[in-house]
């Protein structure tokens, strides 16, 4: 793992932010969401070319060797342009749970493909319940020297663009993880029709379809996994909470009735005010949890737990009242308010409710020492 000081986080972010600028604006979101796909893979090839899809790939196997930090850092640009790609899945959970498998020789090519941006994978990591902290509910039965999966996953994202999925299978009371090409038959993508197009959530179905076993890779793997997830979703939404805050501000301070700004109103700046404890707890959670889990602290998970429901509860609040801040016009769906309110819904469940994660950390607080 590299050893990136604070300059070289920042240069990173820059680096990104400057491309999301130029490639991901606003309206060049409008346009890619219409699309059957969703997603810009011209823009993804280009955060491969710049060694960001390959944040937490050892440099040794064409990555950078970025740890968690660097990932919550360049989520909070991430969700400040309401990036949609599959980066969490693709540049976050594959490769942790790939680096921690021991049939090297295979791994080690799909990192290398990972990396170059030739290989986007899609993770199935849950059922129905789309809580990620329960036994999935696709089964892995072995034939000889073959495994084969079958059952059904839930809310996997950008399966109709992967080239591959990881899926976690419950197995003998424990949780197994296998690789199935996109090709493979016996596995069928049903997309669901939400209201949040930025993000693209299907139900893999698995019918007998063959898998390879990620040999060394259990529990234990999947749940580092899946906090190294949340934290980097609980940094994308508090980027995403920041920049609907600053854009509120800004229609605040320049929008006029009555001779002034509506943001010198007294009502409206003890609204503010109150975001702004959100916006900054948010940010803080988040960046507090990506630094225990890369040090690999002992109250780790409970501050994984914390941001996940810190940040989502958050980020559905400010973008909330930025609707009601910015008065009728916000309530067009032409208005930027509402994808990021829309994106605010749709992250409150991803990998678990934040009424799970809210338990799971209480239940951490009464074990910790």
């Amino acid at each position: 793992m590299t050893d990136f000081s604070e300059e070289d986080r920042e240069a990173i972010c820059d680096m990104f932010r400057r491309l999301l600028a130029d490639q991901a604006s606003e309206e060049k979101l409008r346009e890619i969401i219409e699309t059957p796909s969703g997603l810009d893979k011209a823009l993804w090839q280009q955060m491969a070319e710049l060694g960001l899809t390959g944040i937490m790939i050892p440099a040794e196997l064409g990555g950078i060797g970025g740890s968690i930090e660097e990932v919550e850092a360049l989520m909070e640009v991430a969700g400040a342009s309401l990036y949609n790609g599959p980066f969490i899945s693709t540049s976050v959970i594959a490769p942790i749970l790939l680096s921690a498998a021991t049939n090297t020789e295979f791994v080690s090519a799909l990192l290398e493909d990972i990396a170059s941006g030739e290989k986007i994978i899609a993770i199935a990591g849950c059922g129905r319940s789309g809580d990620w902290t329960k036994s999935p509910e696709v089964s892995a039965k072995q034939n000889g020297s073959e495994w084969i999966l079958s059952g059904s996953a839930c809310f996997v994202q950008h399966a109709r663009n992967a080239d591959a999925f990881l899926v976690a299978t419950a197995q003998e009371g424990n949780v197994a993880v296998f690789y199935i090409p996109k090709n493979a038959p016996g596995l069928d993508i049903v997309e669901h029709d939400t209201d949040d197009k930025t993000l693209r959530l299907s139900t893999v179905d698995f019918d007998k379809a063959q898998g390879i076993l990620l040999e060394g890779v259990g529990e234990e793997q999947f749940k580092s996994a899946t906090q190294s997830a949340i934290v980097a979703l609980a940094g994308e939404q508090a980027g995403a909470t920041r920049q609907i805050f600053d854009l509120t501000i800004e229609y605040l301070n320049t929008r006029f009735q009555f001779g002034q700004p509506i943001g010198r109103f007294q009502a409206l700046k003890h609204m503010a005010a109150d975001l702004l404890i959100e916006v900054e707890s948010a940010s803080s959670s988040a960046r507090h949890a990506a630094r225990a889990l890369a040090s690999k602290a002992p109250n780790a998970s409970m501050l994984a737990y914390l941001a996940k429901f810190t940040c989502a509860d958050n980020f559905r609040k400010v973008s909330a009242d930025a609707i009601q801040l910015h008065g009728g016009i916000a309530y067009t769906v032409e208005h930027p308010a509402h994808l990021y309110w829309r994106r605010a819904q749709t992250g409150q469940w991803l990998f678990g409710s934040s009424d799970r994660f809210r338990d799971l950390y209480l239940s951490e607080m009464e074990t910790a020492p």
